[in-house]
Order: structure tokens, then C-alpha cells, then sequence
């Protein structure tokens, strides 16, 4: 017997965000374990720093053309086969990277070699497995109250930062011999296929009802790229800039801190995994935490987000001692925790029922595409060490000033009288903010 439709602007069965609680997760887990040893493979394999950045660049291209491609597909195709396919391409794409990682290890290929292909190994995952992002965040978005979605969506960011917290500290378990580096990628791909098992047969499939979106708006235009929409600009321009600056800041931190204690690759590795937890810790307070305990909407969120990793980001500059580099990395993750739910929840908002999965691919895609800028991060830092972080600092200064000038950001979660897709509730959301561009 097929599942009753769902009713939107409900509470989410527990133990169906449990699932996708756990795809985020696992995402999460294989992808900052895999960041977290990377300055080792490439100092090991001889591969040059800048160049071992690169290493997610291409994929984080894909990632960004193909995500509001499977936000579509998921409108066509629903939610769940794209969740599934998605951990599929994630599974493939942990696979190819330890069998690569390997032969790099092996001297079995010279490291130019062993970087092209470690490129389109990873970016397998870019071209694939950037379906579950946005399929994950359409499905709780459509199944969830306006009241009740800043707190899920906090709560589904926080599966990313619990990620990051398993990630870097089971690593360095999985550095096994024969295998040594190339180790946690074959463990990553063994569970996401644990985790793509247990979707397949316990994740509802059941469509959403459909409710009425209102009329067209101004400035959105029918079939109007999100990208384009006034509604959404102003949250894509916050999101892609602080994702820009979380991403060259993790990027720079094991080769900071290699150079900080002046170890060996491996030895420095068990450093830079502490590092990477105590962060992960911090973001999780926020998202798990400050946000629920203080009811912070999204718009508080975006302000006080970039605040704090503004400060923290010149702390790590100047940072004269490893300890302190964990304090100015984990207070900036605070900063991160807060201000990536608020504007992934503000955006979702901002939309229409019926617009959730377009917002979702956009909000993914410029999730993604700032991961092309992280080798000119790194490469900043070889020139200058401090020269990365006094960049974000100036970068998270001026996304303090735009969200508390910018309409659209300071109305970010305002809700006129009436119920969720009540045509002059939305109107009046609108009427407030789309005058404010960017």
C-alpha cells in the first residue's frame, strides 16, 4: 500500500529526519576527514600545496551547475531518488580517491599524475553526489511549519557540523597499513553504503500536497532563475561570500599548522584533527545550542555569524602559538554555525512552497562554487601567512554592514498575519523587501 500524501507545514516524523540527519552527516564525516588529511597525502606524494586545494575545485564546479539541475530533477523525480543518488556518487567518488591516494603512496605514478587523477576522483562527487543536498533540504523544508523550519534547518546544518566534529577525529583510526592515507576513504564509502541502504528502505517517498503558491511577483518573473530572483539575491551574495571565507580559512588550517609546530606531515596530523574538532564543537554549540536556547531568527543570525568570525579571523592572523590558532578557528566556526543556518533559513522564508527545491539547488550551488577560490587562499598564505585571514576579516567586516543595511536580510524570517502560503501574507513579506536588491 503506497504512503498517504504528506501535509505540509507539519513537524517531521522523528525518525524520517533521523535519516536525513544522517546522509548530512555522513557528507559531512567524509568530506572534512578527507579535508583533514589532505596536507599530509599532498606532502607525502610531493603533490605542492596550492595545488592539493585544487583538488576539490573542479568538483566544487559541478557541484554548483548541477545542483539546481537535480533540485529539478527532484521536483520531477521527488526527494528520495535523489538523496539516493546523490550517496551513490558519494560512495563512488571515496572509492576512486582511496584507490588513487593509494598508488600516489605507492609511488606507483608521479604526483602530477596522481593529482589529475585524484581531481576527477573527487569531482565525481561534484557531478553526482551534489543531488542529495538540495533533494535533503527540499524534503524538510516542504514537510515543516514556517515556526518550525529555522530550528530544523539549524538542526540539519548541525548534522554538518557534527560531521566535521566525527570526521577529523576518526581519520587518523583508519590510517591503516597498505592502505595508511587512502584508509578513512574506504571506510567513508563503506558506510555511506550502510547509510544509502537504510534510506532505500525506510525513507517515505510520499508527495507533499499541493497548496496554492500565490501570484507571481514582481522582479521574479515566470521561470525566472533563482539566481536571478530579488527575493533570493541578497541571501546568495551573504551565503557564497561566508562560505568563501569558512572554506579558504579550513582550507589554509593543516598547512598553518604543519609550519606552526614545524612537524612532519603525520605526525601533525593528530594537531590539525583537534583544530578541525574543537571548531566543529563550536558550530555545533551554535546550531545545536545558542539558537534554540536564545529563539535567534534568521536575520539575528546572519548579523551576529559574520561578527564573530570577523574578530576571530584576526585573531588566527596574528595568532602566535598553535592554541591560539584552535581559539581563533573555533570561535570563527561559532561564527559559521550561526550565520549558514540563518541565511539557508531566511532564503527558504523568503519563497514560496512551491519554489523550495529551486531554492535549495541555488542556496547548494553557491555552497559549492566558493570551493574554486580555496588554491588562492593557500597560495596567499605561502605568500603572506596572515594574508588570507586579514582578507576574511575585511570580506566578514562588510557582510556585517550589508546585512544590517540590506532590506531583504534585515526582513530575513518576518512573517506577515496569516498562514504559510497565504497569498497577501507572502505579498506583504515581499512588499518590504524587494525593494532592497543588493
Amino acid at each position: 500500500m503506497p504512503d498517504a500524501p504528506a501535509t505540509p507545514g507539519k513537524k517531521l516524523d522523528p525518525k524520517v529526519f533521523g535519516l536525513l540527519f544522517a546522509v548530512s552527516v555522513m557528507v559531512a564525516v567524509g568530506n572534512t576527514g578527507m579535508q583533514s588529511i589532505l596536507p599530509a597525502i599532498g606532502r607525502e606524494i610531493g603533490i605542492p600545496d596550492t595545488l592539493v586545494a585544487a583538488i576539490f575545485s573542479l568538483s566544487a564546479l559541478l557541484w554548483a551547475v548541477m545542483s539546481p539541475v537535480w533540485a529539478r530533477q527532484s521536483d520531477i523525480r521527488g526527494r528520495k531518488p535523489l538523496i539516493l543518488l546523490g550517496m551513490a556518487g558519494f560512495i563512488i567518488s571515496m572509492t576512486l580517491c582511496g584507490l588513487v591516494v593509494t598508488a600516489g603512496l605507492h609511488k606507483l605514478a608521479g604526483p602530477m599524475v596522481i593529482f589529475v587523477f585524484f581531481l576527477f576522483a573527487r569531482a565525481t562527487f561534484g557531478l553526482i553526489g551534489s543531488a542529495s543536498n538540495p533533494a535533503t533540504q527540499a524534503y524538510v523544508a516542504e514537510r515543516t511549519s514556517r515556526e518550525e523550519r529555522t530550528a530544523q534547518m539549524a538542526t540539519l546544518a548541525g548534522a554538518f557540523g557534527l560531521g566535521t566534529i566525527v570526521g577529523p577525529a576518526i581519520a587518523p583510526l583508519f590510517v591503516l597499513p597498505v592502505v595508511t592515507l587512502a584508509g578513512p576513504m574506504f571506510s567513508f564509502a563503506a558506510a555511506a553504503a550502510v547509510i544509502l541502504v537504510l534510506v532505500y528502505r525506510y525513507l517515505p517517498d510520499n508527495p507533499v500536497v499541493a497548496q496554492r503558491d500565490g501570484r507571481r511577483f514582481a522582479g521574479a518573473g515566470r521561470g525566472a532563475a533563482m539566481w536571478k530572483d530579488p527575493r533570493l539575491v541578497p541571501f546568495l551574495v551573504y551565503g557564497f561570500l561566508v562560505a568563501t571565507c569558512q572554506t579558504g580559512q579550513q582550507q589554509t588550517l593543516g598547512f598553518m599548522i604543519i609550519d606552526q609546530l614545524k612537524l612532519p606531515p603525520l605526525q601533525a596530523q593528530g594537531y590539525t584533527a583537534v583544530a578541525m574538532m574543537a571548531g566543529a564543537v563550536a558550530g555545533l554549540l551554535a546550531q545545536w545550542g545558542l539558537i534554540r536556547m536564545f529563539q535567534m531568527g534568521p536575520a539575528t543570525l546572519m548579523r551576529w555569524g559574520v561578527g564573530l568570525a570577523c574578530v576571530a579571523n584576526l585573531l588566527t592572523a596574528f595568532a602566535p602559538d598553535y592554541w591560539t590558532v584552535v581559539v581563533g578557528f573555533s570561535l570563527a566556526c561559532l561564527g559559521y554555525g550561526f550565520a549558514r543556518p540563518g541565511f539557508t533559513a531566511g532564503a527558504s522564508l523568503t519563497v514560496t512552497m512551491g519554489e523550495q527545491a529551486k531554492a535549495a539547488g541555488a542556496i547548494a550551488m553557491v555552497n559549492g562554487i566558493n570551493v574554486i577560490l580555496a588554491p588562492g587562499f593557500v597560495w596567499l598564505y605561502e605568500t603572506v601567512k596572515p594574508a588570507p585571514f586579514i582578507l576574511n576579516a575585511v570580506i566578514l567586516g562588510g557582510l556585517l554592514v550589508y546585512a544590517l543595511k540590506n532590506r531583504v536580510l534585515r526582513a530575513a524570517g518576518d512573517k506577515a498575519e496569516g498562514e504559510e502560503g497565504d497569498e497577501e501574507a507572502t505579498i506583504a513579506i515581499l512588499e518590504r523587501t524587494d525593494e532592497g536588491g543588493v
